[in-house]
């Protein structure tokens, strides 16, 4: 609106108007280039449920000038955002339902009653809500033969009430109802979508159920444009995002661990150096010409481009990512464990020709210096590219408006150069291989400082427990497509600083207190941690297995005797296997791992020990997030998994 206001010379607000008159009409301005919002927060109208044609009661929570779209929490505790046209007022909607019952010829009204010789049944879709409501009672999923019922998306709304003038009407047409009936499912016919009452409401459960999109559901009364609309309907992992809270205390906790982080990693990394690393005996701190060296960012440098080649390569699967917000799926490369293999062998032959991999250790704090500014310039491009990524690429939990918040967090939630995925490839590649490279060269290390023929039992159990998890990760990689990491936080400086430094310059911090602190081993000690790191893995590996297994596919008939607890969203969470143990047994097998790492150094000092306290405090964090994040998600469904599942990392105690 502001092209119909046109001031002549004479009056322009630069030159002549005075600053107080100047401020009112920009504020008028405002006030009249501003959208009139249509529903308050606090109202009551009826929402569109994303990807069906049901409407169910909701209250309004608010609105996002950015998106323009409405917070809405329905009445099981779920919230969503919804566009305006996906709600109405209730008024409306009533008079829409009546003009949609009164549109229908009374031949095809005829043609879908009951005769009066036949008994009177439940509608098919109160039958499929009572069976999915005994199913979710035991928590076990549908059997093979409720086949339809399992493929139909479980929603656990309130429904709202409305009028029925047909009452012996059924959703579904007579040639359908029996074959449907037999089959304890249902199919709900968009054209005449239609909220009823459950006559189960005294459980507290309810179910609404969205139609199958293939050939055997479609009505033929159906009206061109709802046929269209079913056609384009998003997918239920596509529905419309919850908002996100605001973590690490907004932009001044951002602020402060963007400082802190580097400093505490400059520290350690001076400290495992000392004669005396206890924490009493702080380090001086070195001139500042010590901490550059144009060689160690060579180094740096050419080692990210080396890996970022061998992902490029055609080599290895294509596997698709989960399902984004705007309905897409991304494909990654996932041959990390090729990269792997290449990078040994051409370390190997680079050490056959003489390559001294010493230097890694005697040029540690230059490295790590170099790494830091390499994360921070990528973090830069990142922020500056996120402001040119639409509405469906950014991240929900980094766009906040906050700069320095949203710097950190980052804002683009899959940022790519064509086909090359930044965050995919950081998580995974230099970090993670650079760690293994650098705990051989501790060893090598080790064995010149202290003149020995071998590495030290405690150096081989470090470099062997640690090679064997990241091989792990690397076989499994594309299970880290299911992580937090890639489905939900965008790529910003705490991921970037975080895969680039943190990870390969604090997790090899027992490797390197080693070289100048040995540690023997008897034997009896030294079967104990290995059994202890056998057990730890075997938990982390196959608690992962069955997350990512059922995340991708729910109705995989080998996933069939699995319990699950039905949500809003259509998902499911699970609770069978270690997953019924404990909410995070992953966490818990990755924490006995980190106590078999830190057991072979001794307990002369606690630095070592960083690792497994730093880490337990990170999943403490992590899990609190995961529960804000999933109450808001799951509604009441949350609630009954955690009565489900008690403990969150350690049985009986945490």
């Amino acid at each position: 609106m502001l092209h119909i206001f046109h001031f002549p010379p004479c009056l322009s607000v630069s030159s002549c108007w005075s600053p107080v008159v100047h401020y009112c009409v920009s504020l008028l301005l405002r006030w009249l280039t501003m959208p009139s919002l249509k529903y308050q927060a606090g109202d009551k109208v009826m929402g569109r449920w994303p990807g069906s044609s049901l409407y169910y009661e909701v209250k309004v929570l608010g609105y996002d000038a950015k998106s323009r779209n409405y917070t809405v929490i329905y009445k099981d505790g779920t919230e969503l955002e919804l566009k305006e046209q996906d709600i109405m007022n209730v008024t409306s909607f009533q008079q829409r339902s009546r003009s949609r019952s009164n549109s229908r010829s009374p031949g095809r009204r005829r043609s879908r009653s009951r005769s009066p010789a036949r008994t009177t049944r439940r509608s098919s879709s109160r039958t499929a809500a009572a069976a999915a409501a005994a199913a979710a009672g035991d928590g076990t999923p549908s059997s093979r033969g409720d086949k339809k019922l399992k493929q139909a998306a479980e929603i656990k709304i309130s429904p709202i009430q409305q009028q029925e003038k047909e009452p012996a009407e059924n959703n579904s047409n007579n040639k359908h109802e029996k074959k449907e009936e037999n089959n304890m499912a249902s199919k709900v016919n968009e054209a005449d979508a239609k909220v009823e009452v459950d006559s189960e409401k005294n459980q507290g459960r309810y179910n609404l159920r969205r139609r199958k999109e293939d050939g055997d559901s479609k009505a033929p009364e159906a009206k061109p444009e709802e046929r269209e609309e079913r056609a384009s309907a998003a997918p239920p992992a596509a529905a419309a995002a919850s908002s996100t809270p605001v973590d690490f205390g907004g932009n001044i906790g951002a602020l402060f661990l963007m400082l802190f982080l580097p400093a505490w990693v400059l520290f350690l990394v001076l400290q495992v150096n000392q004669k005396d690393p206890s924490l009493t005996n702080l380090p001086a701190l070195p001139p500042l010409e010590t901490f550059w060296d144009p060689q160690a960012l060579g180094f740096v440098i050419i080692w990210i481009f080396f890996q970022a080649l061998l992902y490029t390569l055609p080599v290895g699967k294509l596997s698709e990512g989960v399902l984004l917000r705007s309905g897409r799926r991304l494909t990654y490369r996932t041959n990390g464990f090729f990269a792997f293999v290449v990078s040994a062998a051409v370390v190997a032959a680079a050490v056959y020709q003489g390559a001294d991999l010493t230097y890694i250790h005697s040029h540690f704090l230059q490295l790590t210096s170099a790494s830091f500014l390499v994360s921070m310039l990528l973090s830069v491009y990142l922020y500056v590219r996120s402001r040119s990524a639409g509405p469906d690429e950014r991240a929900l939990g980094g766009n906040s408006g906050k700069v320095i918040y949203d710097f950190f967090k980052g804002r683009e939630l899959n940022p790519r150069i064509k086909e090359f995925d930044l965050k995919f490839f950081c998580e995974m590649r230099p970090g993670l291989i650079g760690w293994c490279l650098i705990n051989v060269a501790m060893a090598l290390a080790e064995m010149k400082q202290q003149k020995l023929d071998a590495p030290s039992c405690s150096m081989i159990l470090v470099n062997v427990f640690q090679l064997v998890y990241v091989v792990d990760g690397l076989w499994n990689e594309e299970a880290i497509l299911t992580t937090m990491d890639l489905m939900h936080d965008g790529f910003g400086y705490m991921l970037a600083f975080g895969d680039l430094v943190w990870v390969p310059f604090t997790y090899t911090l027992q490797a390197n207190y080693l070289v100048s602190h040995p540690n023997p081993l008897s034997l009896p000690v030294l079967t104990a941690i290995i059994v202890l790191k056998l057990v730890g893995f075997y938990i982390f590996r196959k608690s992962n297995s069955e997350k990512n297994a059922f995340r991708r596919n729910p109705s995989d008939p080998r996933l069939s005797h699995l319990k699950t607890i039905p949500t809003a969203t259509g998902k499911s969470l699970l609770v069978s296997g270690w997953w019924g143990v404990v909410r995070h047994p992953n966490y818990l097998g990755d924490l006995i791992m980190a106590l078999a790492w830190s057991l072979p150094c001794g307990f002369s000092h606690l630095l070592p020990w960083f690792y497994i306290i730093y880490f337990f405090i990170l999943l403490v964090h992590r899990v609190s997030r995961d529960m804000i994040a999933c109450r808001r998600k799951y509604g009441s469904a949350w609630d009954e998994y955690c009565r489900t599942v008690r403990y969150r990392i350690i049985p009986g105690v945490y």
